[in-house]
């Protein structure tokens, strides 16, 4: 059964099950060779505070692979709770924790099992009760109507072929006034529909 309800004609189902396959490596083997950077390196050369990151595991840190730092885009404050979209292993939503404090609550969404798994454990061992982990996809989030002062992403919602669906749940789950802080990859020219169907080119 064809799971083609978007506007680029390509099969979501089969396009989440790459991704998944994909960012599932990502987090079993974090020293794998990717045609991305990942963990310490790639943090520091996207601007993360080196304070934050140096008290963070080598766990928190590892599977880390982001497109850029959408924290720098205006600072987290104490007490804000924050929706992490497409949470991964959890690194911007540790470092969005650190940054609201025991005051703020951060919930980090991923649809990759084993994501989930490595975030969900790493919370564990640093006990931060401000922070928790929940399966879901981007176009349909496991969280209440307005109930974000801030929504992050880094380098998810280009892997979403529904970009309506995600940013209207974004828009949802804000409160009025609340704001979205995102980095991702963005192409400045027209793509072939015929090259937008090929699954492989969205995660190449």
């Amino acid at each position: 059964m064809s799971a083609v309800n978007n506007d680029v004609g390509v099969d979501t189902e089969t396009l989440r099950e790459e991704v998944k396959s994909k960012y599932r490596e990502v987090a079993i083997d974090p020293h794998g060779t990717y045609h991305f950077h990942t963990g310490r390196f790639l943090a520091m050369h996207l601007g993360y505070d080196d304070s934050v990151v140096a008290s963070l595991p080598e766990v928190a840190v590892e599977s880390f692979a982001g497109v850029a730092n959408p924290l720098s885009l205006r600072p987290l404050a104490k007490g804000e709770r924050v929706v992490d979209v497409g949470s991964g292993a959890g690194f911007d939503s540790f470092v969005a924790a650190h940054h609201v404090g025991p005051a703020g609550k951060v919930i980090g969404v991923d649809m990759t099992e084993e994501m989930l798994a490595k975030s969900r454990s790493t919370a564990g061992k640093l006990k931060q009760g401000n922070l928790e982990f929940r399966e879901g996809l981007a176009e349909n989030l496991p969280v209440e109507d307005g109930w974000a002062d801030v929504v992050i992403s880094n380098g998810v919602i280009n892997l979403c072929p529904d970009k309506r669906a995600v940013f209207a749940e974004i828009y949802r789950v804000l409160r009025p006034g609340g704001r979205l802080q995102f980095a991702d990859i963005a192409n400045g020219k027209p793509v072939p529909d015929s090259a937008m169907r090929i699954v492989d080119l969205w995660t190449a």
